[in-house]
Parts: structure tokens; C-alpha cells; sequence
């Protein structure tokens, strides 16, 4: 750790402490556990970067919350395998962040915000949101939720590696997939057929938009435990659903009446995982998307999100999500916010 570092480290520290009465403990402002490798920040991010340039570093950082399964499990599992702490230690400096949190932090617009109001001008949806910054400040790459092992660490080379300018996410992460495992996409009975006419109509349904690749396992996770369970397929059948692979060459319309192929489409939306599934609402515009697998409950809100148009009263969907899961438990209900 530099010197500069160490000395920011300890001044935050001493900061929290004179503000604290005596013999009180502190209470981390971070959502859960965070690894103690990662890097105390006054959150002047102008500053964090000029620092990892010097280092030879580019900043990433973590936007987390308390009570959230996949950022634990971001925490517990990929952060604990030796190899992807050693290379995110030797390219990185990570820094974590409150979804709902006050500290104070400075974006590179010279703006002073909260946490919690940085995470909205990020337009953070899901946790874990990971962004990572080059030498000017600029986002490179991000991951919207969970990412398992494998994928995060190749996630973790190409910005480490500076690719960027070479391929998108998207391409780099389709090229490491190619390895040996299924080959064909699993067809479910609710897909639409052809001709793809995506365009939406004011009185008919909302869109639901899949995107795979072959060989995916968090794809196969998606239809084996989200699309079989009850509460999912209830609020799949308020929503016309389209599945396309990620390279897929079939002539569609689009849902702002553009006539092209699904692979160019989904160019253009940048999509940069698999599975993501996209959501329209009536009027063909995207409300929502989901980039990684997520369980049962947390898939069947965002549906419900959609097709309910709660979207339109609350743009936050884990303020959504938080709400649901609270009037379910009060109705005695048993919420798992994990599968």
C-alpha cells in the first residue's frame, strides 16, 4: 500500500472515531463483510484514480447493500479463491460503496453526492454493481449482479488487460465461453414464435427479451430453477417472451420498428452477459435489465415490476424489491431471497 493510502486510511479512521461518543463502536458504512484488502477512500474518486494510474492500477468499485445474497455471495465466494484475490490485489484498487449509504462522495463531474444519490446518478439496479474506471475516470466495464468465478476473473483480465479498445465485454466474454458443454439453447414452450415483430402496442403486453449463449451455466440455472417455478411462470404469462442467441442471425423488427437481425440489436443495446433478459414496457421502451441469474423471487419481481408498471410510481427497482419482500413478511409470509 502507498504511503498517500496509508495516511488517507488512517485520517478516515480518526475521522470516524472523533465523531463517535466514547467507548461507542463504529459502524462500518459497508452494506456486508468486505475483504480488508480493500481500500479506504475519502470517495474523492478524481483522487482514487490518479493514485491507481501512478500504481499502474485501475479503480473498481463494489456498490453493495445489507441483506443482499449475491453481493455475500461475491464476498464469500469469489473473493476468498486465492487467485482472483492475488489479481484483483496486483491490477486493482477495489473500493466499496453503500447502495443506501451518506458518505460523501466526489464524481468526476466536481458534483458532491451521497452515496445512495451516486448509486442513482449510476443508475445502480442490482447489487452487486461493479464498475471499473480507466486512467481518465471513464467506465470501461461493468457487472450489474452476480457473476460466478470463472466469468468474473475474465471479467477481472479484460480491463486489467486493457482491452477495450480491442473488443467489448460482450465478445471477450462469448469468446472464453466457447469450451466444451452444451451446444443448443433450451426451448421453452412460452417463446415466441417467427416472425419476430417486437414493435408493442398501448392495450397488449409487455416484452421480455432473452438473450443466451451455449455453453452457459447460469442459462441452464435460469430455466431449470427460475422458469420452472410457480410464482415465475404466473407473471411470465402477463408478458410476450422472446429468447435469441447472443449471435443469432434471424430477421426481426424491432421494438422502435427498426428491421435488422437479433445479433445486430443486441450489439446496439450493449449487452455484455448471458443470460440477460431485457424488459419492454407497452410502448417499446426498456425499463429494466436483468444481467446475471438471480432466484426465483428476485426474477419474479422484476417481471412484476414490468408488467404491473409499478416502474412508473417507483424508478428504483430495489426500493421495489425491498417493499415487496417487507409486505410479504408481514403477511407472515416466508420471503428467500436466495436459491
Amino acid at each position: 500500500m502507498r504511503a498517500g493510502r496509508l495516511l488517507r486510511a488512517l485520517l478516515a479512521a480518526l475521522f470516524l472515531a472523533a465523531g463517535s461518543p466514547a467507548g461507542a463502536q463504529v459502524v462500518a458504512p459497508h452494506a456486508i463483510d468486505i475483504p480488508s484488502w480493500f481500500v479506504e477512500s475519502f470517495l474523492d474518486f478524481r483522487e482514487d484514480v490518479d493514485e491507481a494510474r501512478r500504481e499502474g492500477k485501475r479503480v473498481l468499485l463494489y456498490i453493495g447493500q445489507d441483506g443482499c445474497p449475491y453481493c455475500a455471495k461475491l464476498m464469500q465466494v469469489n473473493f476468498r479463491q486465492p487467485d482472483i484475490v492475488a489479481y484483483t490485489q496486483k491490477h486493482f484498487v477495489p473500493i466499496a460503496l453503500n447502495l443506501w449509504g451518506d458518505r460523501e462522495t466526489v464524481w468526476f463531474d466536481g458534483m458532491h453526492r451521497p452515496e445512495k444519490e451516486l448509486a442513482a446518478f449510476l443508475k445502480v439496479q442490482f447489487t452487486p454493481t461493479l464498475l471499473f474506471l480507466d486512467e481518465q475516470g471513464r467506465v470501461v466495464a461493468r457487472l450489474n449482479g452476480y457473476y460466478p468465478p470463472g466469468r468474473f476473473m475474465a471479467a477481472l483480465r479484460y480491463v486489467a488487460e486493457r482491452m477495450e479498445n480491442r473488443l467489448t465485454l460482450a465478445e471477450y466474454l462469448r469468446h472464453e465461453s466457447q469450451n466444451a458443454g452444451r451446444t443448443r439453447l433450451v426451448d421453452q414452450p412460452f417463446f415466441m414464435k417467427p416472425p419476430y415483430d417486437l414493435r408493442r402496442k398501448a392495450d397488449g403486453k409487455p416484452l421480455a427479451v432473452l438473450v443466451e449463449t451455449a455453453p452457459c451455466q447460469t442459462c441452464e440455472d435460469l430455466h431449470q430453477k427460475g422458469f420452472s417455478h410457480p410464482e415465475v411462470r404466473q407473471e411470465l404469462a402477463k408478458l410476450d417472451i422472446v429468447r435469441f442467441g447472443i449471435g443469432d442471425s434471424v430477421s426481426i423488427t424491432a421494438p422502435d420498428g427498426r428491421d435488422t437481425t437479433a445479433a445486430e440489436w443486441i450489439e446496439s443495446l450493449h449487452v455484455t452477459h448471458t443470460p440477460t433478459l431485457l424488459l419492454f414496457d407497452r410502448h417499446g421502451k426498456e425499463v429494466l435489465r436483468v444481467e446475471a441469474y438471480v432466484g426465483p423471487f428476485h426474477l419474479a419481481s422484476a417481471l412484476a415490476y414490468l408488467s404491473s408498471e409499478a416502474h412508473l410510481q417507483e424508478p428504483s427497482f430495489q426500493r421495489y424489491l425491498q417493499r415487496r419482500a417487507d409486505e410479504r413478511r408481514a403477511r407472515g409470509e416466508r420471503v428467500i431471497l436466495y436459491e
